[in-house]
């Protein structure tokens, strides 16, 4: 690492940069904030030793001045007049650590080895979300569909606050994703978005998994868990399928919900939590309370900002977006030279109900993707449910009966509704109509 070394006394500045270069860095001095700032602006340093007493100069004034010049600077600042209160101030200020004077030559050298790590760490996180990024496609946040447009309204205001978000809606609709990127516009942002997937353990492991345990608090438990509370401290915590929360632990969630505390298990100690949180689920709470499943008192300390994401289906009009945007991921990914989807493709995917919602877009294009022997997605590369969803021979003014087209239509319109009263409402029939014409067309 190139590490900067600022002081006014030249002893101190030769010690330090000794300790530096024995560690195996690159050690430069300077004896003035402006001959420090000076070097920071024509080449970057990983690191930087700052003196709090520097002249005449104020070393936390230095500290932020450094910063700005050089954000992903570490700046360990040292000083004789160490403090509890300046230590605070200095960290505060985004110094990376804090040595009093006198300190010795292993204490440089142990903080330049933190240091190493942390920059370690962070190139491997910033990897690793490079290679998340590469296997999924770029977040859509637009809306063509005024529900959905409402939708990320409220979601994106609320981001921007501590409030508690409850996301409803199906499966495969974004929840998780959504949940990401409200944590990722919250203040939050820098801390650890921590997932936890209420249905994937049984109620022992899950309270373990959520609230941590101590060594022995039950069998297995051979070391303590601080768990996934803990592990969010400062950040977001994402409640995957609350609706699937044993009724156990309710209680325990509401009470860090309202106290902001809980207890580890096997452990009578209460802790404070700072962490936001975010659940989702696809069932109704308001029917799972009814029904005596889930607490009242829970829903309603959830239900603060609660959002329903609409199906794939109540999105007619965002769906060629959407799977445009699939079809350019997978082609790129694959290195295929896939340009467009047929008539037939867009046609039968708007006659299709997409009961597996974005998920099951992204499968289907997927395959159709690898599939695909041509610069354009056919109706032949699609799964066979879509076969029956696509006659692009049959339109307006087309050589068919009127039957025929009756046919379509009703095929169509049942697709993108919700259910039978919406069909009809947008034919203009009644239901009982609707349910005869369904019947002797064989739409059932």
């Amino acid at each position: 690492m190139r590490v900067l070394i600022v002081d006014d006394e030249a002893g101190i500045r030769k010690t330090t940069r000794i300790a530096v270069e024995t560690a195996g860095h690159t050690g430069v001095e300077a004896s003035t904030r402006a001959r420090a700032l000076a070097l920071l602006s024509e080449e970057a340093f990983d690191a930087c030793f700052l003196d709090l007493k520097l002249g005449q100069d104020d070393g936390l004034a230095v500290l932020e001045r450094l910063l700005k010049e050089q954000p992903a600077l570490s700046v360990v600042m040292f000083t004789a007049y160490a403090t509890i209160a300046t230590a605070v101030e200095a960290m505060r200020r985004g110094a990376y650590d804090f040595i009093p004077k006198p300190f010795t030559p292993d204490q440089v050298r142990a903080v330049l080895a933190r240091i190493e790590r942390t920059s370690a760490l962070q190139h491997k996180v910033q990897s690793l979300e490079s290679q998340l990024a590469d296997e999924a496609p770029a977040l859509d946040l637009e809306a063509a569909e005024p529900a959905m447009q409402r939708t990320l309204e409220v979601l994106f205001k609320a981001a921007a606050t501590p409030a508690t978000v409850l996301l409803l809606g199906p499966s495969g609709t974004g929840k998780s994703v959504l949940a990401r990127e409200i944590h990722r516009r919250s203040p939050q942002r820098d801390a650890a978005f921590v997932t936890v997937n209420c249905p994937s353990l049984s109620r022992d492991l899950l309270e373990s998994e959520l609230f941590g345990h101590v060594r022995g608090a039950f069998t297995g438990a051979i070391s303590e868990s601080l768990g996934k509370v803990a592990a969010a401290q400062g950040g977001t915590l994402f409640l995957d399928e609350i609706g699937e929360l044993p009724q156990s632990i309710q209680p325990k969630l509401l009470r860090l919900l309202q106290e902001r505390e809980y207890e580890r298990v096997g452990e009578a100690q209460l802790r404070r939590a700072n962490v936001r949180v975010i659940a989702a689920t696809n069932r109704n709470l308001a029917d799972e309370v009814k029904a005596g499943r889930f607490r009242e008192d829970l829903f309603y300390r959830l239900n603060v900002i609660s959002v329903t994401l609409p199906g794939l289906r109540e999105r007619p009009a965002d769906l060629p977006r959407l799977a445009e945007g699939y079809r350019k991921f997978f082609a790129s990914r694959m290195g295929k030279h896939v340009k467009a989807f047929a008539p037939a493709v867009h046609a039968a995917f708007a006659g299709y109900a997409w009961p597996g919602n974005l998920r099951e877009l992204r499968n289907v294009v997927e395959r159709a993707v690898i599939l695909c022997s041509g610069e354009a997605v056919e109706l032949c590369d699609l799964p066979e449910e879509f076969g029956a969803m696509a006659r692009p021979e049959i339109a307006v003014g087309a050589r068919v009966t009127l039957d025929e087209l009756e046919t379509e239509h009703l095929r169509r319109v049942l697709g993108f509704s919700r259910n039978l009263d919406e069909a009809a409402k947008t034919l203009g029939i009644d239901p009982a109509t609707l349910y005869r014409k369904r019947q002797k067309l064989g739409l059932l």
